[in-house]
């Protein structure tokens, strides 16, 4: 069964000038000629001409349907999809995942300074949360779980933004 690609395009709307074409049908005539000409000089087969409906926007709000004229053609597919045959994986092993494994948590001794990221050891601040350590032991993977306990960097900004008593 042969395979078949097919190209729509628009037809032509007015007329094209050209010597000895005087009348307007002639024009268009023309234009239709030049159009069909190029086409099959490029292996394009003529199928036929389709009045389809375009809905698009009119203003803000409103939408009108406009009537398109297009001519199809068509052309045997160069690539013989015949001697495609797709090739067959083989299917993946299954994976037993335990519950624990769902978290990755670090130990502590692992959580290393990375200056260019700003994460600190947990040696620097002993009193860090369970949170600090979970959120530095990131494996790429978006967590969904709640992070118990403040940071440490957090701990500091609300420190700091803490309004100071004064007594007046």
């Amino acid at each position: 069964m042969p395979n078949y690609q097919y190209r729509v395009v628009p037809a032509p709307q007015k007329g094209l000038k050209a010597k000895g074409v005087r009348t307007p049908e002639a024009r268009f005539a023309n234009a239709l000629a030049d159009l069909m000409n190029t086409m099959g000089a490029e292996g394009w087969e003529y199928q036929r001409a389709e009045t389809l409906p375009s809905i698009e926007r009119a203003g803000l709000t409103k939408t009108t349907t406009e009537w398109r004229n297009v001519l199809v053609f068509r052309k045997l597919r160069e690539d013989d999809l015949s001697n495609f045959t797709p090739e067959l994986l083989a299917a993946p092993a299954p994976v037993a995942l335990d519950a624990k494994d769902d978290v990755m948590e670090a130990p502590a001794e692992e959580i290393v300074e990375d200056a260019a990221d700003g994460f600190e050891t947990e040696d620097e601040h002993p009193g860090g949360q369970d949170g600090a350590i979970q959120m530095l032991s990131d494996n790429g993977v978006e967590e969904l779980s709640d992070v118990a306990g403040m940071t440490n960097s957090l701990e500091r900004l609300a420190a700091s933004r803490k309004p100071k008593e004064t007594s007046d």
